[in-house]
C-alpha cells in the first residue's frame, strides 16, 4: 500500500493582523505564499518542475486574496511554469483540508511530489472587495430558515454556556496558552520551521511572532468585558433578526451567558505555510529522509447553529481510520478559534492537558484562518521531534459545523 510522507514544513512569523499596526499587513497575501515556497525549494533542493501540484488554503478569497493564491504565489517563488497550483476554502479548516488532498494526491498515485498549505492576511479583511462575513449575509434567507448560522463568537458563548463551562475556567486556559507559547519563543521550539519574511525590497518585514502577550495574568483577564452580548443582539434585517434570535430557535430555553472577550479568543494575524509531501519510491530516488507519514485523514459535520462542535467527532473519526485510540496519541492540537472549543475537546476526549497544544495555541499565537491547519501540523511534527515520540493529531473547527482531522506518525 502506497503511503504519503511529510519530508518538510515552514511556516512565515505570524503578524498581527491590522492596517497601521502588523509588520505584514502592507506584504500582498501572494508574497507571504511565496515566501513559505521559496524556502521549501531551497531547503530540499527542489526541482520544482516536478511539483506535480501545490494546494494552499485561503478562506476570504476576494479582494487581494483573490486569483488563485497558490498558484501565484508559486510563480513569485520562481517555481517551474509547470508546477501547477489551487486555492480552496474549507473556512478555519482550510490548511489541514489542503494537506490531505495533498496527501491523497500521493496516496492515489496520481503525483509524487505535491505542496499542502496556506496563506490568510487578515489584515485585508473590510478592504474593498473583500468577503463579506457569510454570518452577515441575507441573500440566502432559505437557507438562513433551514440552518441558522450565527456569529462564532455567539456560538462560543452559546456553547460555554449549554456545557456548564465557567469563564473562570476559559480564562484559566487563556493564561496557560500565553505561558506556554512563551515558553516555546523563549526555548526556540518554533525556529526549525520558522522562515523570516522580507520585502520585495531585500528589508526584514518580520522574523518571530508578533502576537503573543506574555504578560497577560488571570486578573487582567479577568476584567475583561465580553465581546460578543452587543453583537448577539444586533438587528441583521429589516425583520429583526438576531444572532441570539437564530440560536435560539434552535434551543429556545438557553439564556446565553456571555464568557468570550480579546483574551480567550484567538488571536486575529496575518500568516502562511507550506509542507511538502512525497511518495515513498520519489523520495528514495531524490535522496530525501522523511519526517512522518500521514497515518489517516478525515472530515466531521456537525450543528452549524452551534458550529464549533465538530472537532470531538471528527477526532473520533480519524482515530478509528487509523487503528488507534486516544490513549495512543502522544501530542494534540487542536486550534483554540475560542477557548471553550479547546476546553470541550479536552473534556469530551478525557485528555491529559498536558499533552494538547503543548506550545501555546491561538489565543496566544493568533488565528491565520486558512494558514493555521498548516501551521498546527508543522508545530506538531517539530514538537514530535523534539521529544522523540511518534504520533499525533491535529484538528479544529470550522465555520458551517465542520471539522477536517488528520493523525500524523513520525518515521
Amino acid at each position: 500500500m502506497n503511503e504519503a510522507w511529510i519530508i518538510d514544513a515552514c511556516r512565515t512569523p505570524r503578524g498581527i493582523g491590522k492596517k497601521g499596526k502588523g509588520a505584514l499587513a502592507e506584504q500582498h497575501p501572494q508574497h507571504l505564499g511565496a515566501t513559505v515556497l521559496k524556502a521549501l525549494a531551497e531547503r530540499n533542493d527542489l526541482n520544482t518542475a516536478e511539483v506535480g501540484d501545490i494546494i494552499f488554503g485561503t478562506s476570504s478569497q476576494r479582494g487581494r486574496q483573490s486569483g488563485d493564491l497558490a498558484r501565484m504565489a508559486a510563480l513569485e517563488a520562481g517555481y517551474d511554469i509547470r508546477s501547477s497550483g489551487m486555492t480552496l476554502d474549507r473556512f478555519c479548516g482550510s490548511g489541514i483540508t489542503s494537506v490531505n488532498l495533498a496527501a491523497m494526491n500521493i496516496l492515489s498515485g496520481s503525483e509524487d511530489l505535491v505542496i499542502g498549505g496556506g496563506a490568510e492576511m487578515m489584515s485585508t479583511y473590510g478592504e474593498e472587495g473583500a468577503a463579506m462575513s457569510p454570518f452577515m449575509d441575507n441573500g440566502n434567507l432559505a437557507l438562513r430558515a433551514m440552518h441558522p448560522q450565527p456569529h462564532q463568537g455567539v456560538c462560543a458563548d452559546a456553547i460555554a454556556t449549554l456545557e456548564g463551562i465557567e469563564r473562570e475556567a476559559l480564562d484559566a486556559l487563556a493564561y496557560v496558552t500565553q505561558q506556554r507559547a512563551a515558553k516555546a519563543i523563549e526555548n526556540g521550539h518554533f525556529d526549525k520551521s520558522l522562515v523570516p519574511v522580507y520585502s520585495v525590497d531585500g528589508s526584514l518585514a518580520l522574523e518571530q511572532e508578533e502576537f503573543p502577550r506574555p504578560q497577560t495574568t488571570l486578573a487582567g483577564l479577568a476584567e475583561l468585558q465580553p465581546a460578543f452580548a452587543a453583537l448577539a443582539d444586533y438587528p441583521l434585517d429589516e425583520a429583526g433578526t438576531t444572532y441570539r434570535g437564530m440560536i435560539q430557535r434552535k434551543y429556545p430555553d438557553l439564556d446565553i451567558t456571555h464568557m468570550h472577550h480579546a483574551g480567550n479568543s484567538s488571536g486575529v494575524v496575518d500568516g502562511a505555510a507550506a509542507l511538502l509531501l512525497a511518495s515513498p519510491d520519489y523520495a528514495r530516488a531524490n535522496g530525501m529522509k522523511p519526517r512522518a507519514r500521514i497515518r489517516a485523514m478525515a472530515n466531521m459535520g456537525d450543528c452549524p447553529t452551534l458550529m464549533l462542535n465538530a472537532p470531538v467527532p471528527a477526532a473520533r473519526k480519524v482515530l478509528e481510520k487509523a487503528g488507534l485510540s486516544v490513549q495512543d496519541i502522544d501530542l494534540w492540537e487542536i486550534n483554540e478559534a475560542f477557548a471553550v472549543v479547546a476546553e470541550k475537546f479536552m473534556r469530551d476526549l478525557d485528555l491529559d492537558r498536558d499533552k494538547v497544544n503543548v506550545n501555546g495555541g491561538a489565543m496566544a499565537l493568533g488565528h491565520p484562518i486558512g494558514a493555521t491547519g498548516s501551521i498546527l501540523i508543522s508545530t506538531l511534527l517539530d514538537e514530535l521531534e523534539r521529544r522523540d515520540q511518534q504520533l499525533g493529531l491535529v484538528t479544529m473547527c470550522a465555520a458551517g459545523g465542520m471539522a477536517p482531522a488528520i493523525v500524523i506518525e513520525r518515521i
